[in-house]
């Protein structure tokens, strides 16, 4: 077949990359922002993935210019004063009206020319080898506005066209990082988002291929086969507060800390994610014999019945724990 344009491993029509609509951006000095404390490291490489975020605001409803520029200020002076970042930690910053602005300085220009990137601050491991989008708002029990979505849609897809970035490589916050970010709503719709993106290129993803490999969330308050078979790999690793009930309880919430604060998680906050999960099940990987390794194996198989792994690894318990899928790129960013 002639006439493709291969972009990230996925085959696009002839001409869609370049037919990819620009978004409206607002760059830096259109939204009032302040310089850099700090210079800046751009690297000469392109990044392999989009990180959604949601900022964890109040959900308002001013759809004005100015509204949008006082938030993306908001934003920087919090990321400057309070956690001390040399700019605004992510790349792009969406307004609940769909206002697409530049966050960090120099991101717009690099984007446009296609083959560097400079390193944000808004997800470690994955800050230089994935554009970090904000969404203004709180998204774990309602849906973005459509005016954000659309926007978030156009702007992932022009985005994956200049990177070469495949669609399939949109994620979340929380697929690498103990967190609830970008909200359970938001989350629940990145393959949505991954299939709307393929479609402006060009291309569809739906179904099994908009499925991504990813950890479960597991925090207070969640009980059945998955909350079981994390106490009981707790325990394995060494962690013995928990008892094997299948309700995440306090003294669960204690254990998680503890295995956290031990394998030296950014945070030690209680949540079982994207970070802590793959240290867990890499130390279960490495002693499949294990009496709690093997009944944690037994749990999640009698839940979702299918052959029993002697030796499962790290993929295999992700389909165990029932969030399988395509394998992301394995790829982080450089070592400092």
């Amino acid at each position: 077949m002639t006439g493709l344009l291969t972009v990230g491993g996925l085959a696009l029509g002839a001409g869609s990359a370049q037919a990819t609509e620009r978004p409206p951006f607002v760059d830096c000095a259109g939204w009032g922002a302040r310089p850099p404390s700090r210079p800046l490291t751009v690297h000469q490489r392109r990044p392999v993935r989009i990180l959604v975020h949601h900022t964890a605001t109040p959900n308002g409803n001013d759809p004005s210019p100015q509204a949008a520029a006082g938030f993306a200020q908001s934003v920087q002076s919090f990321h400057m004063d309070q956690r001390g970042w040399a700019d605004t930690g992510q790349h792009f910053t969406i307004s609940r009206s769909g206002f697409v602005m530049e966050g960090r300085h120099r991101s717009l220009e690099l984007l446009d020319g296609g083959k560097a990137v400079v390193e944000g601050s808004h997800c470690t491991g994955q800050n230089v080898v994935a554009i970090g989008i904000e969404n203004e708002g709180t998204y774990s029990t309602v849906d973005p506005p459509a005016a954000l979505w659309d926007r978030l849609r156009q702007t992932c897809a022009f985005i994956c066209a200049r990177y070469g970035i495949n669609p399939h490589e949109i994620a979340g916050h929380r697929d690498f990082k103990n967190t609830a970010c970008p909200g359970d709503r938001l989350y629940g719709l990145l393959p949505v988002l991954r299939d709307e993106v393929a479609g402006l290129l060009g291309r569809r993803v739906e179904g099994k291929g908009a499925a991504r490999a990813s950890w479960p969330l597991l925090r207070a308050g969640d009980t059945g086969p998955n909350v079981l078979a994390a106490q009981l790999l707790l325990r394995a690793a060494g962690i013995a507060e928990a008892a094997p009930t299948g309700r995440f309880d306090p003294a669960t919430d204690r254990a998680v800390r503890a295995f956290q604060a031990r394998t030296a998680a950014e945070e030690v906050n209680g949540l079982l994610g994207g970070e802590s999960w793959p240290v867990l099940a890499t130390a279960a990987t490495r002693n499949p014999g294990a009496p709690d390794v093997r009944e944690a194996v037994r749990v999640l198989v009698e839940a979702r019945p299918g052959p029993v792994p002697a030796e499962p690894d790290l993929p295999t318990w992700q389909c165990l724990l029932g969030t399988g899928g395509t394998q992301p790129d394995p790829v982080v960013d450089p070592p400092r």
